[in-house]
């Protein structure tokens, strides 16, 4: 749980080597500010949301080009937090990170489907409600499962999985699911998302393992890094879509909030009726819930033919955001009773 070190935000820094007194102290300012500063990662994606939607010049110059290496920066700095034994932790606790992953690539798709028809949404406006269901769980559901006293090293296994699994399940939801509905390059999706997804992880996975001090003094920087791109991405992606967003009204916006309310609900859930503890429902209910958003738009605007496919991920980046966080603060104030069941998936 959270009494390990949370790569997510770069907490620890106790075994930084040999730092001068005021060096030293420098960092350890760094390091609470950082740490402020990625806390409210919530209020800086709704105020970056804003402006991207009242004023969608202001992010203009983030073209599709610098979007995707903010998002391979935005893999990278999570694969240099990550070990080789990160990813053994799968086989040792195979229950809660397939429940996990199929919550990611069926239960969420085909919810977002069933959400889109029932509102009777036009049929690009519900190809891009799946393309958010079936794309891979968001980085920040790590510091989100840290705040809800959930299991952070089990969030960052669960993010790492479908991460790895969109390669192969978001372009293959995307032809069973929407081949019929829009025309969508599958083949392309597939190619996207190895590079912007699996080669930037496997570098700095790589460089871990090659350079671990390296790692260990720069991984403080990743939570700024980290929150600053998002932050970007989720701007860049209002403003691409800012009339869009504004002419689907609230229908739209209640789909996407009940999406990922929903989504969240019956991850927990089904990890109370599968007789895990409330740590580990906790960390699925917030790693079903909070999705790469951003790489939808990315996705959308790739390899999608119709402009009003990204729409829903652009909406999706906030709703994203507040449904998660929300889960985390009122988790925190809520203690863990029954940690004894959690020792079932150990």
């Amino acid at each position: 749980g959270r009494e390990g070190r949370f790569e997510a935000v770069g907490v620890a820094s106790d075994s930084a080597p040999n730092r001068s007194v005021s060096s030293q102290g420098w960092f350890q300012t760094y390091l609470k500010v950082s740490n402020i500063f990625a806390n409210l990662f919530p209020v800086w994606t709704v105020l970056a949301a804003g402006a991207g939607l009242a004023n969608p010049a202001l992010f203009s110059w983030l073209s599709t080009q610098y979007f995707t290496l903010g998002l391979a920066i935005l893999m990278f700095s999570m694969g240099i937090t990550l070990t080789l034994s990160d990813f053994k932790r799968v086989m040792s606790k195979p229950g809660p990170v397939t429940i996990n992953f199929l919550c990611c690539y069926v239960m969420m798709p085909l919810l977002g489907l069933l959400l889109g028809r029932a509102f009777n949404l036009s049929a690009p406006i519900v190809a891009g409600l799946v393309l958010v269901g079936s794309i891979n769980g968001g980085q920040a559901s790590n510091l989100c499962t840290y705040i809800a006293r959930g299991d952070v090293a089990l969030s960052v296994v669960m993010t790492t999985s479908t991460t790895i699994g969109t390669i192969f399940m978001t372009p293959l939801i995307a032809k069973v699911l929407l081949g019929t509905i829009v025309p969508v390059d599958a083949v392309g999706v597939a190619v996207s998302a190895m590079q912007v997804v699996l080669l930037p992880i496997v570098l700095g996975v790589a460089l871990n393992s090659a350079a671990p001090k390296f790692c260990r003094q720069v991984e403080p920087l990743c939570p700024t890094i980290g929150v600053t791109s998002t932050v970007l991405l989720v701007g860049a992606s209002v403003a691409g879509c800012a009339q869009a967003i504004k002419n689907s009204g609230w229908a739209l916006q209640i789909v996407v909030m009940l999406l990922h309310l929903v989504g969240g609900a019956a991850g927990y859930w089904l990890c109370r009726v599968c007789k895990f503890g409330e740590t580990v429902s906790r960390t699925t209910a917030i790693e079903t819930s909070m999705k790469s958003s951003a790489f939808g738009v990315l996705l959308a605007t790739l390899h999608f033919g119709d402009y009003l496919v990204r729409v829903p991920s652009a909406v999706s980046v906030v709703w994203m955001a507040i449904m998660g966080s929300s889960m985390a603060v009122m988790w925190q104030f809520m203690p863990v009773k029954d940690l004894g069941d959690d020792q079932e998936e150990e």
